[in-house]
C-alpha cells in the first residue's frame, strides 16, 4: 500500500543525502510535502536533482522540521551549521522514523510499532522479530537503522508490525513516536563523542520507552549492570516490564537450550543454527518477548526461532577448507561484540584491527587465552599488538585483510585452530567503506582459499 498525500501543505529541509536521506525526501515528496534537500558532498547533490529533489542551503523560515540523517551531529560533539541554525530557529531536528509514524497514523491504519535498540545484537533482534512475524503470517515491514529506511517503508494493514532497529542517533530524534512494544538489549561503552557520556549514551538509548502506556510492553536484557539499572527503573511502569538474559534467570531465558518463560518453554535454541552463543540467546528471548507481546503464538515464535537463517557479517559461515571454517563477524565493530564471538569457539586464528574503540580490547583479555594467533590489520593494529604483547598473546601486523589471509590458513592448521575468525573490535572505515564491504571481501578470500584448498 502507498501512502496518500497526507504531508500536503507542509514543508521540511533533509540534511545528508546517502542511505537515508534521499529515500526520505523522494518519500516526503511522494507525500505531498514542499522538500528541499543539501548534503555537503557535491556529488551526492547532484545525484538528488538527477532524482528530481530540489537541493539547496535550506532557509529555516516556514520549515515543518529538518530530518538530519542519523551520522550528522545536531548537539554533540559540534552540531552541523544547518542544524545550529534549525535549533536556533526553533525547527524541530527529526529522524525519518518520527516521521513513518506520523504518516502511518495520518494515513488511519492501526498498524503497531516495534523498536529494538542495544550497544550490541540489535539487528539481529529485529530481523529475527520481522522473520517470527513474517513466518506467523502476519504483515510486516523491517528497517530503520538496518536494511531499509525508515521513510521507504510501505503503508501496512491495520494488523501490520513495523519492526524498526533505533539506533541512539536516531532516538534523540524522535518528538511523537510511540512503540508498542520496544527492546533495549545492552549497554556498553560507544558513540561517546555523540552523547558525551555513558549518562547521555544511556538517556538516549532509553528514549525508547518514552510515551509508552500501560498498553505497551518494555524488554529490557538484564546481562550487564548498566541495563539492570534501566530496568530497576522501569519498573514502575508505566509499560509492562519483561527482562531477558542469554544467561540466566529473568522473566524470558534459557534454561539449557530451552527459552522459556514464567508459563513454560518457547523455543529449543538447539534448533537455531543461526543463533550460537548467549548472546544470541539473549537475542531471541528479546525477539520472543516482544512477539508475544504483540500476540504471535508460541507455536509460531518457536518455528521462527528455528527457521531464522541469520544475517550477514554477524558470525556468518562462509567457507570451510580441509577442516578449518572461516566465519565473518565483521559488524564486530567493538571490543564487547567481538567477545561475543570469541566466546563461541575454543581455539581461533583471530583476525581484528581497524579503527579502535575507546578502551581498545583490554576488556577482550579473558578470551585472550583461545587465541593461537591474532593476526592485525588497519590503522589501530599497533595499539592493539601493544595489548596483546602485554598479555603474551602471539600476533603479528599484517596491515591488510589480504595479507592476513594469507597467513591466516596456514596457521590454523599449523597451530590445531579449527576456526579463522574475523571479528574486529574496530570500525573499518581507515581500509573499508564500512562493515559490510570489509566482510564481503573476507567472505571473496576465504571461499577462493577454500577452492585452492
Amino acid at each position: 500500500m502507498r501512502f496518500p498525500a497526507i504531508f500536503a501543505g507542509r514543508r521540511f529541509a533533509v540534511v545528508g543525502l546517502g542511505r537515508n536521506g534521499l529515500p526520505a525526501a523522494q518519500a516526503l515528496l511522494a507525500m505531498g510535502a514542499a522538500v528541499v534537500a543539501w548534503d555537503d558532498q557535491a556529488a551526492a547533490r547532484e545525484a538528488a536533482l538527477a532524482a528530481g529533489v530540489a537541493v539547496a542551503d535550506p532557509d529555516m523560515a516556514g520549515l515543518d522540521g529538518l530530518v538530519l540523517s542519523p551520522g550528522i551531529p545536531h548537539t554533540l560533539p559540534a552540531p552541523h551549521p544547518v542544524a545550529a541554525r534549525a535549533l536556533a530557529a526553533g525547527v524541530p531536528v527529526l529522524s525519518d522514523a518520527e516521521l513513518l509514524f506520523c504518516a502511518v497514523r495520518a494515513a488511519g491504519p492501526a498498524a503497531r510499532f516495534a523498536g529494538i535498540t542495544g550497544t550490541n545484537g540489535k539487528s539481529t533482534t529485529t530481523a529475527l522479530l520481522a522473520h517470527i512475524l513474517q513466518a506467523a503470517g502476519r504483515p510486516v515491514a523491517a528497517g530503520g537503522n538496518l536494511g531499509t529506511p525508515a521513510l521507504a517503508l510501505p503503508l501496512l494493514p491495520q494488523d501490520g508490525v513495523y519492526v524498526l532497529e533505533m539506533s541512539s542517533y536516531m532516538l534523540e530524534r524522535l518528538a511523537t513516536l510511540r512503540f508498542d512494544a520496544a527492546a533495549m538489549l545492552n549497554l556498553t561503552p560507544d558513540h561517546l563523542d555523540r552523547h558525551g557520556d555513558m549518562a547521555g549514551y544511556a538517556r538516549a538509548k532509553r528514549q525508547i520507552f518514552a510515551r509508552q502506556t500501560a498498553a505497551d510492553t518494555a524488554v529490557v536484557g538484564v546481562d550487564d549492570a548498566l541495563s539492570r539499572d534501566m530496568a530497576a527503573a522501569l519498573r514502575a511502569g508505566p509499560a509492562r516490564l519483561v527482562t531477558v538474559s542469554g544467561e540466566g534467570p529473568a522473566a524470558l531465558w534459557p534454561d539449557g537450550t530451552v527459552l522459556r518463560d514464567g508459563t513454560g518453554p518457547v523455543a529449543d535454541l538447539a534448533a537455531a543454527a543461526a543463533l550460537p552463543g548467549a548472546h544470541n540467546a539473549q537475542n531471541a528471548a528479546a525477539a520472543a518477548a516482544l512477539a508475544l507481546a504483540l500476540g504471535v503464538a508460541r507455536p509460531d515464535i518457536a518455528r521462527g526461532i528455528a527457521s531464522y537463517p541469520g544475517l550477514p557479517h554477524r558470525q556468518e559461515f562462509v567457507a570451510e577448507a580441509a577442516g578449518v571454517i572461516f566465519i565473518n563477524d565483521s559488524k564486530a565493530t567493538n571490543a564487547d561484540s567481538a567477545a561475543r564471538a570469541l566466546g563461541c569457539y575454543d581455539r581461533v586464528v583471530w583476525i581484528a584491527g581497524g579503527m579502535a574503540k575507546a578502551g581498545g580490547i583490554e576488556s577482550l583479555a579473558p578470551f585472550f587465552p583461545r587465541i593461537a594467533l591474532a593476526l592485525l590489520i588497519g590503522r589501530d593494529a599497533p595499539v592493539l599488538a601493544a595489548t596483546l604483547a602485554a598479555h603474551g598473546v602471539p600476533h603479528r601486523q599484517a596491515g591488510t585483510l589480504e595479507a592476513a589471509m594469507a597467513e591466516a590458513w596456514p596457521a590454523a592448521r599449523e597451530r590445531a585452530a579449527p576456526v579463522v575468525l574475523l571479528s574486529p573490535a574496530c570500525a573499518s572505515w581507515d581500509q573499508f567503506t564500512g562493515f559490510d564491504q570489509r566482510g564481503d571481501r573476507f567472505r571473496a578470500l576465504a571461499r577462493a582459499m577454500a577452492e585452492a584448498a
